[in-house]
């Protein structure tokens, strides 16, 4: 029978033990990564479907007041009146829009550079 040499026994061990203790190293922070992204997804997902019912109440309130204006309006100067108070609503909703999505790209980038730069180096 063939006898392996006792301190080259030791080299494999220890070579095979700092090899599993690597790959377990590498799954852990890849599944911590995998939860952390998917977290941010959800969170994500979240904050969109909060975003639109946000714009559906405001655009059916912005509806609302057209309609009642349209409803009050007795001449064409009224008529004008009410156009020009609408447009200015709905040009002041479409910059308020603007920059909520403008904040929310910039939130994005941070939380994906703050996923990418917790990422442990193996």
């Amino acid at each position: 029978m063939l006898k392996l040499y006792e301190p080259g026994v030791a080299i494999i061990g220890d070579s095979v033990a700092n090899a599993v203790a690597r790959l377990t190293k590498t799954n852990k922070c890849a599944l911590d990564f995998a939860f952390r992204a998917q977290k941010v997804m959800l969170e994500e997902m979240i904050f969109a479907s909060n975003e639109i019912l946000d714009r559906i109440r405001t655009e059916t309130h912005l509806f609302s007041e057209f309609s009642s204006k349209m409803a009050g309006a007795h001449s064409v100067k009224d008529l004008k009146t009410m156009y020009d108070e609408c447009g200015q609503h709905q040009i002041d909703f479409v910059r308020r829009d603007s920059e909520r999505i403008f904040k929310h790209g910039e939130r994005m980038i941070e939380t994906a550079e703050n996923l990418f730069a917790s990422r442990p180096q193996i």
